[in-house]
């Protein structure tokens, strides 16, 4: 079996977002709209932790908008449940 380097990820990652801002999909990261290569960079610079995808769909459920959220910037409050910390 091959493993995916870090580069082929970046490169499909890219290749993915470009896919849906042609469709006119917002992509948005921490509340910002962000371009696919800025989305890659955040990706390629962050030594640890991850970013969370979430799907936003509209009334009629299609795609509407990307968000990536720095999942460093959650906190879990005495619920389990997660939160942004201000």
């Amino acid at each position: 079996m091959m493993e995916i380097t870090d580069k082929e990820s970046y490169r499909s990652l890219y290749s993915e977002l470009k896919q849906y801002e042609k469709r006119g999909i917002d992509i948005l990261m921490d509340g910002y709209q962000v371009s696919p290569m800025q989305i890659v960079t955040a990706y390629m610079a962050k030594e640890e932790g991850a970013y969370m995808r979430d799907y936003v769909m509209d009334q009629n459920g299609r795609l509407e908008s990307l968000t990536f959220t720095d999942v460093d910037e959650l906190n879990v409050d005495k619920f389990g449940l997660s939160v942004l910390t201000p």
